[in-house]
């Protein structure tokens, strides 16, 4: 049996994403992979990337974060290899100034092996190693108020955080916690939001629209108006997204409920239907070509924003649309200097 067929076996009888390391540990006391190698955890990890980044989304397998893999299922939801992130064993190697502050703080963490550390000390960790390129005089609030600011929102929209808050400006990684309630949690909400986006994918075109409608609205747009379909000229949604009651940009919005990836014509179709002053916005309930991407960019051209079928349904999370919060409410000891200490 090859590494990756054993690998194959080993995450389906665990039925979560393992780290390689834990992946080729069971393949090996198993007997369902056999190797002279001396490294046989660094050949692990290196055929399941190669394969993912050979193969795509046709690859059985998916990163769940640094290190981690776990089948195919749902590749919508993975996280996917961040530039800055290398595969290297060395801990603590990126390419100098290519990080993000939180981007930073996992890889720092990842280096922890399972330890928490003080937002300080990850900050300074990050400089020390090239992580970071911050002309900042206060590096290390600006850690703690991103990696905060990250977390709140991916709790928001019912994604798992990559961050653990556990007091007193200590850090951690949540998939450390790969059987906590946090982990289930996360579980939960993904088959959530992929019922979501299907019911959405099944809607009636002018409920569908009446949706897009509701959303705008949520998110701070006014004079929200849902054209007639026969007079549209191509255009569903139109409304004016105000901020801070100066700013007032009007947007002309086409949905698409479509299983394909949508094209370059169609964001030419866009701009030829724009009023006067307007910008243009597409979403669709699947994703956009490269040829799309690069269309809708163009600078000789009105800038057509694209939101895919995996931003939608995480807009409508975030704001309770087609969804509802279940709050939990645990209970934890505190070690800060309480009874019996």
């Amino acid at each position: 049996m090859s590494a990756l067929d054993a690998a194959v076996r080993v995450l389906e009888q665990a039925g979560r994403p393992l780290h390689y390391r834990e992946i080729t540990k069971q393949a090996l006391k198993s007997g369902l992979w056999s190797t002279a190698g001396k490294t046989p955890e660094a050949t692990v990890n290196a055929r399941l990337a190669v394969d993912i980044k050979r193969n795509g989304k046709a690859s059985r397998f998916a990163r769940y974060g640094r290190g981690v893999f776990g089948l195919n299922q749902d590749r919508a939801d993975t996280a996917t290899a961040m530039e800055c992130r290398s595969e290297e064993e060395v801990l603590y190697i990126a390419k100098s100034g290519a990080c993000s502050f939180t981007d930073a703080a996992e890889r720092i963490l990842d280096g922890a092996r399972g330890q928490p550390m003080h937002y300080r000390d990850i900050t300074r960790h990050a400089l020390d190693h090239n992580l970071l390129n911050t002309q900042g005089k206060t590096p290390e609030a600006t850690m703690y108020a991103q990696v905060l600011t990250e977390t709140k929102r991916r709790k928001l929209r019912g994604e798992q955080p990559r961050f653990v808050m556990l007091g007193k400006g200590m850090v951690g990684l949540s998939r450390w916690e790969a059987q906590s309630v946090a982990y289930q949690v996360e579980q939960s909400n993904r088959k959530a939001r992929t019922a979501l986006l299907n019911k959405v994918k099944a809607m009636p075109p002018a409920d569908f629209e009446e949706l897009i409608g509701e959303l705008l609205a949520s998110i701070g747009f006014d004079e929200v108006e849902v054209t007639s379909r026969s007079k549209d000229g191509g255009i569903d949604v139109r409304g004016t997204l105000v901020v801070g009651d100066v700013i007032r940009t009007r947007l002309a919005v086409q949905v698409k409920r479509w299983k394909n990836n949508i094209q370059a014509p169609v964001i030419q179709q866009v701009r030829g239907s724009l009023g006067a002053h307007e910008q243009g916005l597409i979403i669709t309930t699947s994703d956009f070509s490269k040829g799309a991407c690069k269309e809708a960019e163009r600078p000789d051209a009105t800038p057509v924003g694209l939101m895919t079928g995996e931003q939608l349904v995480a807009l409508l999370v975030e704001n309770e649309i087609g969804v509802s919060r279940t709050p939990l409410n645990l209970i934890e000891l505190v070690n800060d200097g309480g009874i019996y200490e």
